[in-house]
Parts: structure tokens; C-alpha cells; sequence
């Protein structure tokens, strides 16, 4: 199994340009939360944190319902809760999900052209054939064993609309293809109409067989730092991925699952986050756009896919030399060679700090 390189180490000479700043770093290259976990997680996780027995890797009854109960009121999806399998944040699970679902050597993998980097890593360890593309025109008569899909994306912040989503579930089940949407981003949208879920009746004709979604609590909650998350859909797939990852020990820690369940009760929270955030794009997508940037996309998600119409690490050098350190675009793909990813993962105090440095 051949591994790309870790993209990031490439960001350390322009990281160390940034910091020698004399207002210090401004770091918008990864998307890592900075403000407070929530008071409801931390709680729950203080009571639970008594836990001398092993947890279930399927997830207690509590947490199961708490995450079922998410998907009703806040996506529309109606999901059994005993479809319900939380994971150890959801990096693992991307990177692990083609080899526990049975993809292997000869197999291909598909996923976006400008994509989340686990997800060709997911091909690698499971031996397969990764192919980034965003037509299924394009694949021809190829029939891959997994397709991913990802709304809203990473780095990009597009959303897919409802009728794509409906073509390419048809066009996956047409093909016995396992069709996995990534949809972390799901409730963090800035503009148009909000993302819709692949398990939504009006997608998937209220079935979910042949589908898989992804979600997770680090950027809606602030809860990167529990590595807390779950996959949901067709509950054969989730039945066989619940066996494997027994066998293999994938789980997820009781203090973390209460504190998992707490929070997917409590929607005050997210709401406050969200508000956070949209403060921080606006200012930032002002500040950019005034410094000679177009911002595509960004609808969604916790980036601004930003260019300068010139390659990706003239931008980088150009904005270190700032004191702000963004991400290449061509770390998601060659298509993102003139575009880099903006986050709006910091602190009220240095998005003002950026701004400042663009005026």
C-alpha cells in the first residue's frame, strides 16, 4: 500500500513566514475549532466519566435515539435508531469505510475532483483504484463498489441541489453501487436554500438501501477534541459495518458517548455556533474581496474557496508574508491549483487581525 505524502508538512516554511509577523500568526489553513466546548457536552462527559466496563460499539440506546431524534428535527430524515453507529471522530471511518464495506484490489472508488484527501486514503488502504470525478457521464461504463459524495464540501463549500442528489442516488442503485455521503458541513450554511441530506424522503424515496451518511460533532459543536461522530443509512451496511468494527475494537469511549448524546439533545448551542461563525465569513469574505480575491462557492461549510487567478502557492507565499497562513488548493486535487481554502476557524480576535492585514 503506497501512501500520498502528508500534504501539510509542505505548509511549515510558510507557517514559519507568517509567524515571524510582528502581530504574530493568523492561522486559517485548517479547519480546527477554537471556541469553547459546550457546557452540555463537558457535563455529561464528568458524569460519565466513572466508566470502569467496556462501552458498546454499537452505542448505548441513548445515544442512538439522541442522534435518530438530530436527524428528525433537524435534517428531515427518519433513520432507525438501531441504524444509528457512532465512530471515533469520522476521519477513521472515511479512511477505514472501503475496506470494511469489501472493497479490495480491482475494485475503484470514486469521489469529487476537489475532495476531502481520506478519501482517496480509504482506496489506498483498502487496495482499490481511487478516481476523482464530478461526472458519472464521465465513468462510462465503470461500475465502481463505492461512490462518494460530499454536501456541503470540503474545501469548496458547494452544495449539491436536490435534483443532482436524486440522479445520483438513481444512478447508483441502477448499478448496485454503495453510494456514501459525507455531510459533516450539513447545518452550517450561509446562503441559498439549506442542504439536504441523501436520507431525505424527498432524495431517496424513503428508502435507504444502497446509502450511507456521514456526520459528525467537530465543527457543529465543537467537539473535535472527542473524536466524536456516526454513520447512518441502510441498516444491512450498518449491520455489517457494526460486526467488523467489533472484531477490530472500533470503539467509541462511554464518557464520550454520553457526552455525544447530551449534545445531540441540545440545539442552543449549535445555534450560537452557527451565529459565530457567519459573523466571522462575512467579515472575512468583505476583507478578501476587497483585496483583489474572488470567493467561488462558499455557500457552506467553514471555508471560503478563494483565488487570485494565479497558482495556489503564489497566493500562499503572497498572504504569509501577512502573517496569514490559508491552505494550497491543490492539497484537494489538481483542479484547486489557483484556488486556496480560506477557514473561518478562528478567533473573533485574529479573523479582526486578517482583516486588518487585507485592508
Amino acid at each position: 500500500m503506497e501512501l500520498p505524502d502528508f500534504p501539510w508538512d509542505r505548509l511549515e516554511p510558510y507557517k514559519k513566514t507568517a509567524a515571524a509577523h510582528p502581530g504574530g500568526l493568523v492561522d486559517l489553513s485548517v479547519g480546527t475549532p477554537v471556541d469553547p466546548t459546550p457546557e452540555v457536552a463537558r457535563k455529561a462527559l464528568a458524569e460519565a466519566s466513572d466508566a470502569p466496563g467496556y462501552p458498546q460499539t454499537w452505542g448505548t440506546p441513548a445515544l442512538r435515539e439522541s442522534v435518530a431524534g438530530w436527524l428528525r428535527r433537524r435534517l428531515g430524515v427518519q433513520a432507525d435508531p438501531d441504524a444509528v453507529l457512532p465512530a471515533i471522530g469520522t476521519k477513521e471511518l472515511v479512511a477505514w469505510l472501503p475496506l470494511l464495506l469489501g472493497v479490495g484490489p480491482g475494485d475503484t472508488v470514486v469521489f469529487p475532483e476537489l475532495a476531502y484527501p481520506t478519501y482517496d486514503v480509504g482506496a489506498r488502504i483498502a487496495g482499490a483504484t481511487g478516481l476523482a470525478s464530478d461526472g458519472l457521464l464521465q465513468l462510462g461504463p465503470a461500475r465502481p463498489k463505492l461512490l462518494w459524495i460530499n454536501s456541503p464540501a470540503n474545501p469548496t463549500g458547494k452544495v449539491l441541489p436536490p435534483d443532482h442528489l436524486r440522479k445520483v442516488v438513481s444512478w447508483a442503485r441502477e448499478r448496485g453501487v454503495t453510494l456514501v455521503s459525507d455531510e459533516c458541513y450539513i447545518e452550517l450554511y450561509w446562503e441559498g436554500e439549506q442542504p439536504v441530506s441523501v436520507l431525505h424522503p424527498d432524495i431517496c424515496g424513503g428508502s435507504h438501501e444502497g446509502l450511507l451518511a456521514v456526520h459528525s460533532l467537530s465543527k457543529r459543536s465543537n467537539l473535535a477534541g472527542y473524536r466524536a461522530g456516526f454513520v447512518t443509512g441502510d441498516p444491512v451496511l450498518v449491520r455489517r459495518l457494526l460486526e467488523l468494527r467489533k472484531h477490530a475494537g472500533m470503539i467509541m469511549p462511554a464518557p464520550v458517548q454520553a457526552a455525544m448524546a447530551a449534545t445531540y439533545d441540545d440545539d442552543a448551542h449549535a445555534a450560537e455556533q452557527i451565529e459565530r461563525y457567519r459573523a466571522r465569513r462575512a467579515t472575512l469574505k468583505t476583507a478578501l474581496e476587497g483585496h483583489g480575491f474572488r470567493v467561488d462557492h462558499s455557500e457552506a461549510s467553514l471555508y471560503l474557496w478563494s483565488t487570485r487567478d494565479e497558482p495556489c502557492w503564489e497566493t500562499v507565499s503572497h498572504l504569509a508574508s501577512l502573517g496569514v497562513l490559508v491552505a494550497p488548493g491543490e492539497f484537494y486535487g489538481p483542479a484547486g491549483g489557483r484556488h486556496v481554502r480560506v477557514a473561518i476557524t478562528a478567533t473573533d480576535e485574529r479573523i479582526a487581525e486578517a482583516v486588518a492585514r487585507l485592508g
